[in-house]
């Protein structure tokens, strides 16, 4: 009997000793989720995470997205189910998906959850929540390079910064990210981006990443200069007192197309090609 406990015990001890499985990730809710094995169908419904699985080498993985996932063009021919938000649960569920990647704010991951599906939600909004993603996701679905990718991310975003002109330098920029009209504040990955180009945010840090803004703080925050996407700018110089903001009347406003607007308000691995994009805008503006 002795021998037998003594066994039991040290079975128990080397279970113990096991290193926890590499194949877990703590989201954005403070849930851990493990795997048995590695994610091999991945549906994502946030267009920043279908580009991060994407640029990790992973697409293939990917068996469906929601209706604003558009980048690279691959993910267009999946099928689409709805929005981050509102995504079509049946059609999620169809595809026997073995992870559903989706925004933190969703309301949808108890859903899925009671449908025995796992649920991994994340949602970046700084420059570090961008790299944590795509560390984390590396680990999850083994991919050995992901921190290589993020340092040359990083290293095309300084270069950016590096590019610009020292006219540029110390303008107060004004990034317009929906007609709400909602700003980026310092604290984003848009604000971060904009601190390395050497120039000075309106909106400061205290407010949030995204703060829905009165209009009259910009009008009395008077920027240099205003970026906004095409969607949005219809009507600016419009709206009350904005006519006399000095960016519009002195015609510093950078218009981004839809296209170039994705690429800017979207936290992952196409970061530095929005910062080429802001350095571009700054270096004609500030001529």
């Amino acid at each position: 009997m002795k021998h037998w406990l003594r066994g039991v015990l040290v079975s128990i001890a080397m279970v113990c000793a096991m290193p926890v499985s590499a194949l877990q990730i703590t989201d954005d809710r403070g849930v851990t989720v493990r795997f048995a094995r590695a994610p091999q169908r991945i549906v994502s419904l946030l267009p920043s995470l279908t580009e991060t699985v994407c640029e990790l080498g992973q697409c293939a993985r990917v068996v469906g997205v929601d209706r604003y996932s558009n980048y690279p063009a691959s993910v267009k021919t999946l099928p689409q189910l709805g929005g981050g938000l509102d995504p079509n649960i049946e059609a999620v569920v169809a595809l026997r998906p073995d992870m559903v990647l989706m925004a933190a704010s969703s309301r949808a991951a108890e859903r899925f959850e009671s449908l025995g599906l796992k649920v991994v939600a994340l949602e970046p909004k700084s420059r570090e929540d961008a790299q944590r993603v795509l560390e984390a996701l590396g680990r999850l679905l083994e991919v050995p390079d992901a921190q290589r990718i993020w340092r040359a991310i990083d290293a095309a975003v300084s270069a950016a910064a590096q590019s610009l002109p020292a006219s540029a330098k110390n303008m107060r920029v004004y990034f317009e990210v929906s007609s709400a009209p909602h700003g980026a504040g310092a604290s984003s990955f848009i604000g971060q981006t904009l601190t390395r180009m050497g120039v000075r945010n309106i909106i400061p840090a205290s407010m949030g990443p995204f703060p829905k803004l009165n209009p009259e703080f910009v009008v009395r925050a008077n920027p240099d200069l205003i970026m906004v996407g095409e969607r949005s700018d219809t009507g600016m110089e419009q709206r009350p007192g904005w006519a006399n903001i000095r960016a519009i009347r002195e015609q510093r406003v950078c218009v981004f197309s839809a296209d170039q607007s994705d690429v800017l308000v979207r936290p992952g691995p196409r970061m530095a090609e929005g910062a080429r994009l802001m350095a571009q805008c700054l270096a004609e503006k500030s001529r």
